[in-house]
């Protein structure tokens, strides 16, 4: 049986068959079908291939693409075709063998030359089909974002976003077209009235200046950032059970009763292979928590409505489990059961019902239990004294 690829999937810079290797144009000379968006066929050079437009949606053209299986395809795709390309959509639905990768500059490192930046140092967004609130986590001044951008008209909405977050000082230069003849470079800042068109395809490249409120890195963001009812992990505490629960590259979290969502949303910021799912029985608190994570641009969070133990019984095991809210002895008796050998488990309990279930967890199943008492400053008559907050018993333990 023939291992060899059928599929070639080729980047394709502005600049047309000028900017193709020597792989690439042999590829094209050997193919019996090329397939792409209609601006990429237009840029090829002459072929003998059958051209097919790349429909729209693009999710429409995968089948299709799978449809020519056995025959010698060449895919059109942009510059790079695995940094927020199509390479990816398209590759999970093929084995290894089945395709191979043939890359052209990427519009990334273009434009970084264009502007002189370090690439190593510079953050890296395409939003085509994502919300500008992705960028939310790393806006802080004298950042350097390069980010791939939709459409032209794009261009007026994520400096709108920035403005609104209190960064309209930011520089943007609008690139269209890079790499090729028709390239164009604009400079205006995000607080300007844009009137201007721009043309697809369009990056900006955005060095961030302003006043705008920069999100800390560390745990224990202020409470201000999530939108809440009052029915949430303070930040202190928030801080502790992060630290507790010590997040590491690709695990997956439960966070069982997520209240606003802040410890879920805070576990995903930690680092951008971390994944979560939230389980909130409120649907109020359950939609408050769907648009905390979207503010702070946090997209990889799932949502369950539903109680505890039941609403756990379909979903896939995690790695990390944290209990802030509806802990019982039927939770943990069925956590404890269901729990791979190995699983983080760490629950905070406030009232002395709850705090007795942690310490008989403690007792069965080993582990840490840290109380955490905190107090802050608040008037006291014409002066100020330490005002006491509700007692936590933490329990933490890697079953």
């Amino acid at each position: 049986m023939d291992k060899s690829p059928w599929l070639s999937i080729v980047g394709l810079s502005e600049n047309g068959a000028d900017g193709l290797c020597s792989a690439s144009l042999k590829a094209l000379e050997r193919a019996q079908i090329v397939m792409g968006a209609a601006r990429h066929l237009a840029l090829l050079p002459k072929v003998d291939a059958e051209k097919v437009a790349w429909p729209v949606p693009f999710s429409d053209g995968i089948e299709q693409l799978l449809s020519f299986r056995g025959q010698r395809v060449v895919m059109l795709a942009s510059g790079d075709p695995f940094w927020f390309g199509a390479g990816t959509s398209v590759s999970r639905h093929l084995s290894r063998h089945e395709w191979v990768a043939l890359p052209n500059v990427s519009t990334f490192a273009m434009a970084a030359n264009a502007m002189g930046w370090p690439l190593e140092k510079t953050h890296c967004f395409g939003l085509h089909a994502a919300p500008f609130t992705r960028l939310r986590p790393v806006l802080a001044r004298g950042a350097r974002l390069i980010v791939l951008l939709r459409d032209g008209a794009a261009v007026a909405g994520i400096a709108q976003y920035l403005a609104e977050q209190g960064w309209g000082q930011s520089h943007i230069s609008v690139l269209e077209a890079l790499g090729g003849p028709r390239a164009r470079r604009s400079n205006l800042l995000a607080g300007d009235d844009i009137t201007q068109e721009f043309t697809h395809p369009v990056c900006v490249a955005i060095e961030v200046a302003g006043q705008g409120d920069a999100v800390p890195l560390a745990a224990g963001r202020p409470d201000a950032l999530f939108t809440s009812d009052g029915t949430m992990t303070k930040r202190p505490v928030r801080a502790l059970t992060l630290s507790a629960l010590a997040p590491r590259p690709f695990q997956h979290l439960w966070d069982i009763g997520g209240g606003s969502g802040s410890i879920a949303i805070e576990w995903l910021l930690s680092d951008p292979s971390l994944s979560a799912t939230t389980i909130e029985p409120n649907p109020e608190r359950a939609a408050r928590i769907v648009a905390n994570a979207a503010d702070l641009g946090v997209d990889r969070l799932k949502l369950v409505q539903g109680h505890a133990p039941q609403a756990l019984e379909q979903l896939a095991l995690p790695d990390t489990v944290f209990i802030g809210g509806g802990l019982s002895a039927d939770l943990l008796a069925w956590l404890e059961d269901a729990l791979p050998k190995g699983t983080r488990l760490v629950a905070n309990a406030v009232t002395l019902e709850s705090e007795v279930l942690l310490v008989q967890a403690q007792a069965r199943c080993g582990g840490d239990l840290m109380r955490i008492e905190l107090s802050s400053a608040s008037p006291l008559g014409s002066k100020h004294g330490w005002k006491a907050g509700y007692p936590i018993v933490q329990w933490s333990v890697t079953l």
